[in-house]
């Protein structure tokens, strides 16, 4: 069976994935671009690889492809969103539009959001302000399968946070990280290939270190960002718990160990606070503070210097966040986006299903 793909291929087979679930025109061309910029990047854990898995959520009616999305509050510069269940994928740039536009009239933007589902990758949004001259953030908080340092319990989730600034003549910064040591489509990726995890990703049920890729369905745990006490994990706690404050105890969404579960076959946390996954935009004019030119002039001398710090490598640069991303997308839009044999797998059963030929 052929692995790799046309983006153009993978993008009228998911469009058409989401209308036939019943989203608009607007809305599934909307979606299957925010999740297609995953496979671009080269982040795969979270593009193509999670369409089943947003078809399981309709399927057990926890996303409405039909949503009224809303406002619920607002000042000039701050906003809340009511995403009424959508696809975060759809939801998050409507919203992530809202805190440009907020910024463009005030300088700055702020918006959080309530009852969305999961967006995608963080850094498609913040890269929404480059083209504005803004810089953009993004975060989103997402379903508990990551223990805090010293805890058995799993209560943040991977809470990704991407910051997007432009530059002038160097291509823009762009880091888009999740709050853990690793992301949980990364564990997803090793347990499609049955390969082990590497040591600090994830402990288990009685918090010991763990190299099974299937852990957390045993009870297991990620592990934030630095792994244990010894390498600062207690700086990536503090970072997700951030992130689900941001966009969960802020916006009105479920927040914590409450926040809903990706897999649909995950029973939805009891007495939930708020609803559904609570994410947070940014967009801030860099004319506000000052002028663009000048902004972007030093940005350039900054990559500038940077990229050409003297390395640890020889055969190794040092790199601006962005870098990978943006080379993988130049590669992939020309030579095509090479799926796993488990991937091709279930979208081909998608679309047996729904009548639509990959």
């Amino acid at each position: 069976m052929e692995n790799k793909f046309t983006y153009q291929q993978l993008m009228a087979f998911t469009k058409e994935i989401f209308i036939k679930m019943g989203c608009n025109e607007t809305d599934a061309e909307m979606a299957t671009t925010n999740l297609l910029s995953a496979d671009l990047r080269g982040v795969d854990s979270h593009g193509v690889a999670r369409l089943s898995g947003y078809v399981r959520l309709w399927d057990a009616n926890r996303v409405n492809v039909k949503p009224n999305i809303n406002i619920i509050h607002e000042t000039p510069s701050t906003g809340v969103v009511d995403g009424d269940s959508g696809l975060g994928l759809v939801v998050a740039p409507i919203s992530m539009n809202l805190a440009i536009k907020k910024a463009k009239e005030v300088g700055t933007g702020w918006v959080s959001v309530q009852n969305s589902n999961h967006f995608g990758i963080a850094g498609q949004y913040s890269m929404m302000a480059l083209s504005h001259d803004m810089i953009g953030i993004a975060m989103t908080n997402a379903s508990a399968i990551v223990a805090p340092t010293f805890s058995k319990e799993k209560m943040l989730g991977t809470n990704p946070i991407s910051v997007a600034i432009p530059a002038g003549a160097e291509f823009p910064f762009v880091a888009d990280f999740a709050t853990t040591t690793a992301a949980n489509g990364k564990l997803e990726i090793l347990q499609r290939k049955n390969e082990p995890v590497p040591d600090g990703w994830i402990q288990d049920k009685e918090g010991k270190p763990s190299n099974d890729a299937f852990e957390l369905k045993k009870g297991g745990a990620l592990l934030p960002l630095g792994s244990d006490r010894e390498h600062s994990s207690h700086k990536g706690y503090m970072m997700g718990s951030i992130v689900d404050i941001f966009s969960g105890v802020l916006s009105g969404a479920n927040f914590g160990p409450w926040v809903p579960p990706f897999p649909a076959y995950i029973p939805m946390p009891e007495n939930q606070p708020g609803k559904g996954i609570g994410h947070f935009f940014g967009a801030m004019r860099i004319d506000a503070f000052g002028s663009a030119d000048d902004f972007k002039k030093n940005m350039d001398q900054w990559i500038h210097r940077f990229r050409n710090a003297e390395s640890t490598n020889i055969n190794q640069k040092v790199i601006i966040p962005g870098d990978p991303e943006r080379e993988f997308e130049s590669e992939r839009k020309i030579n095509g986006i090479e799926l796993l044999q488990d991937v091709v797998y279930d979208l081909k059963t998608l679309g047996d299903r729904f009548s639509v030929t990959l």
